[in-house]
This record gives structure tokens, sequence and C-alpha cells, in this order.
């Protein structure tokens, strides 16, 4: 048997990180279907992206490096609250798909001006 090579520790690696978010999906789509459905949108908010990204960042780049990514993390969660405001106030008023398709481009919108200001500020 060959020792895991670069290349072969690299795929390992990328199916391991779609096999975690089909988990997460097929997670998502359990709790969906039980009394406990709300826990369908706490699921998403489980840090596993965050997770592969930090090790990523962590293991590739300096400590201060993922200091940075740390705190542009907790930055990042400013679009996520603005789609779900957006969608929240506006699903009274329109269809799912409209409000859906509204939060996305809040959402889009906010995490713009997060990246370009962002990107000003540092420099």
């Amino acid at each position: 048997m060959q020792p895991l090579t670069l290349k072969g520790t690299y795929l390992i690696m990328i199916w391991l990180k779609m096999l975690i978010g089909a988990l997460m999906v097929l997670a998502i789509q359990l709790f969906a279907q039980t009394r406990f459905f709300y826990l369908a949108a706490l699921a998403p908010l489980f840090p596993t992206f965050t997770l592969i990204s930090h090790f990523i960042v962590g293991t590739e780049r300096s400590p201060a490096d993922l200091k940075v990514a740390l705190i542009f993390s907790m930055l990042g969660v400013i679009p996520h609250l603005i789609y779900t405001f957006v969608v929240f106030f506006s699903i009274s008023y329109v269809s799912l798909y409209k409000a859906l398709l509204l939060g996305t481009v809040a959402w889009t919108i906010a995490a713009a001006i997060l990246v370009l200001t962002w990107q000003y500020i540092q420099a």
C-alpha cells in the first residue's frame, strides 16, 4: 500500500468537506419534518464551514492572519442578520419565493458593502 501523497490528502479533504455539507443538508431536511422544525433554521448556523475555513486559514497562514479572518467572520454575521430581517418582515406581504429573493438581494448588498468597507479599512 502506497503512502498517502499530498494530492491524495487534498482529495480526501475535498471529499470530507462535501460529505459534511451533505450531512448538514440532510440534518436540515430531517429537522424540518419534525415538531422541532425551528432547529432547521439553527442547523446551518452550526459553524461547519466556519470550522473548515478557520482550520485551512490557521494551517496555511500565520496566527495574525487567522485573527484577521476571525474578526471578519464576526462581521460576517451582519449580512446574515439583514437577510433574516428582510425575509421576516417581507414574508407577510409577498410570496415565500419573493421574500427569499429579497433577502438574498439584501444579503448580497450587505456582503458587498462589508467587503468593500473591509478592503478600504485594510488599505
